[in-house]
């Protein structure tokens, strides 16, 4: 490892860890069961308590180590002071021990952009709450979930958080925390892992997998759907359709091989759900786009909104792309 590590390896570094303290954040308000639920735009788009420290977490620990980085997080939090014992200040050394892809090797800070979603699948985050501690009285232990609410649980696999780094508009790393991943080996399971990758680095956290190539799955919104999204669905001729929250959750069922596609035909998505799945998607190989089949930009002036949907494949990506009706196509303006 070099004497001192490029810019973008410290900043991956420490999204590592801070992206895994936010995920312990979400964890205890979950196991709490104070949620402190508020509406921002109607009962779809939720902000929980573990919506608001988790990207308070965030963005006062990347700004304290990187002070010139541009940050934007999806909840509009008003000023305030952020306790210190949400402050994250490690980094993964294992991070640190990689080679910077060259054409990265260089950035400054002040030309970095972080797009924060700091709990992606609000809803489901929730419904999961709601149905765990409506059934069972006891609180339930800080390492420890009653799988045997399995309907409910399954949600909290929906759950991530995203930290995405952009240089020059297109996602360059991306961090994806899965705060409950491994809640179905009951009592004693070390709960939740980290996903990251680089485009010409590689990605790490997970294992790479395909769906077999003569099998087209599908998997789309569980509860922002109509009919545009579903006319598009069926045009791709899929052999099964996967309904499931979050963006960043969408993006794994990619690279584990449980669909070969992400469609999302209608605008809602945001920037802060794309950044950092785009770049760890792109870094095995992936890609997302628009219904029209065109990056989106993620300077840290562009609106939030990906208006012209999402459409994300780990293979095949034209064949998906041609098949988006032409009715859609017309609907969703691309940016």
């Amino acid at each position: 490892m070099s004497a001192s590590p490029a810019v973008l390896m410290r900043l991956v570094a420490s999204a590592f860890t801070v992206a895994e303290k936010a995920g312990a954040i979400v964890r205890k308000v979950l196991h709490s069961g104070e949620l402190g639920i508020v509406e921002k735009t109607g009962a779809n788009d939720l902000q929980t308590l573990a919506d608001r420290l988790a990207q308070q977490s965030i963005c006062a620990s990347l700004s304290r180590s990187f002070p010139k980085i541009t940050i934007i997080g999806e909840e509009d939090l008003p000023p305030e002071e952020i306790k210190e014992d949400l402050i994250e200040s490690g980094h993964s050394e294992e991070i640190l021990q990689k080679t910077c892809p060259a054409e990265y090797r260089d950035l400054k800070e002040e030309e970095l952009v972080v797009w924060v979603d700091p709990l992606d699948g609000t809803k489901e985050y929730t419904e999961a709450s709601k149905s765990l501690h409506h059934q069972t009285e006891a609180q339930i232990p800080n390492k420890v979930l009653d799988t045997s609410h399995s309907t409910a649980l399954c949600l909290l696999d929906n759950v991530t958080v995203l930290i995405g780094i952009a240089y020059e508009g297109r996602a360059i790393a991306g961090v994806i925390n899965q705060p409950f991943y491994n809640y179905q080996l009951g009592e004693g399971a070390s709960l939740g892992r980290t996903m990251w990758g680089i485009p010409g680095l590689g990605a790490f956290g997970f294992q790479l997998q395909e769906v077999p190539g003569d099998r087209r799955i599908v998997t789309t919104t569980r509860s922002h759907s109509n009919k545009q999204v579903t006319d598009c669905v069926d045009a791709m001729e899929p052999h099964e359709v996967i309904r499931v929250g979050g963006a960043g959750n969408k993006i794994i069922q990619l690279v584990e091989g449980k669909a070969s596609a992400y469609v999302f035909a209608s605008p809602g998505c945001k920037k802060w759900d794309t950044c950092a799945p785009e770049a760890l998607l792109h870094a095995v190989g992936g890609k997302l786009t628009d219904m029209h089949g065109n990056a989106y930009c993620y300077n840290a002036n562009v609106k939030h909104m990906n208006s012209a949907g999402v459409l994300a494949t780990l293979r095949n990506h034209e064949y998906y792309v041609s098949r988006v009706p032409q009715s859609v196509l017309q609907a969703l303006k691309s940016d």
